[in-house]
């Protein structure tokens, strides 16, 4: 008679019951690169590398070789060449000087009225706050080329529904399209937009800010207003300065508004603003180099502006706390 050993039970708990077995450590030690593996592998594929490419194409110009009919383009090394060219460019300069106008009217418009709304919003007893915060951010979701082509339609002197009132007053049509109105005209359609996504950050930054903060400043007497100006303002200049920095490269990567406008004006030509350029020169000209050495300015550019306007912010605050 052969006798078995059994395989001794597991201890027991002070409760009576059997605690729970141990994960291994390497399904634990592996899990969080599973989670992030496919947002790594499409950052790679579809930012990284596309990155790489043009920073390479940057450096190279097509040459002919073999000449007469059967001569082949090929790419072949060209130095900064094309950055020079880019750069002693008199449509650069006049394209830069295009997105300075804009952002001058464009951002601190945005961004005040953003502000304004979320401050409206987070007042206490405001009614219908939740249809106020989907009426400002629904513009948000509206494409950048269906809001061009709505408000260029408005912005027509024959489809107009401003011009017609205007018309009707005896005031003549208003020049939306004209040098005189175009900046303001194309900032609007950013504004209409862009107003929603910035007024929701500012407000959930509102929303974080301790209640306590509020009821200290009413017992000491201020009202709404002051506790706007002086408590709640000076605690979401964070996301004033992140709404900033997004405003700022919103208007670096302006296109899609004056390439939609492009037809219904002759203000606007094919080099009005860089993006515009870039892709004249890679699909227009056959410049590959050019466009990818104008992009890699144009990058490098919006990485420097963002750059100090963080170090102003952080220079700011550093000042306040001393």
């Amino acid at each position: 008679m052969t006798v078995t050993s059994a395989r001794p039970a597991a201890p027991l708990t002070r409760t009576g019951s059997v605690p729970p077995r141990k994960r291994p450590r390497s399904r634990i030690r592996f899990a969080p690169y599973l989670f992030v593996g496919p947002a790594v592998v499409l950052f790679v594929l579809f930012m990284l590398v596309p990155i790489m490419y043009a920073a390479y194409l940057s450096f190279t110009a097509y040459k002919i070789q073999g000449g007469g009919i059967l001569g082949t383009k090929a790419l072949v090394f060209a130095g900064f060449d094309n950055y020079i060219a880019v750069l002693t460019d008199p449509a650069l300069g006049s394209g830069f000087w295009h997105l300075a106008l804009y952002a001058v009217i464009a951002v601190p418009v945005t961004l005040g009225l953003a502000l304004l709304f979320a401050l409206l919003l987070d007042t206490p007893g405001v009614r219908a706050s939740r249809f106020g915060q989907t009426a400002i951010f629904i513009p948000y979701a509206v494409p950048g080329v269906i809001a061009a082509l709505l408000w260029g339609f408005m912005y027509l002197p024959s489809t107009s529904p401003f011009s017609y009132i205007t018309k009707a007053l005896g005031w003549g049509t208003i020049p939306f399209l004209e040098p005189g109105g175009i900046f303001g005209s194309i900032a609007n359609i950013a504004i209409w937009g862009g107003v929603g996504f910035n007024m929701i950050i500012i407000y959930t930054s509102l929303r974080g800010i301790p209640g306590e903060i509020y009821e200290a400043a009413r017992i000491d007497g201020a009202n709404e207003i002051q506790i706007a100006l002086r408590v709640k303002i000076p605690l979401v200049v964070p996301a004033l300065i992140l709404t900033g920095i997004f405003s700022v490269i919103g208007a670096l990567q302006l296109y899609s508004e004056p390439t939609t406008l492009k037809p219904m004006t002759d203000i606007i030509s094919q080099t009005w603003v860089p993006l515009m350029t870039i892709y004249r020169n890679a699909f227009l000209t056959d410049d590959l180099p050019g466009a990818a050495a104008l992009s890699v300015v144009l990058a490098v550019g919006t990485v420097a502006l963002s750059g100090i306007v963080i170090w102003l912010s952080n220079r700011r605050n550093k000042g306040d706390k001393s």
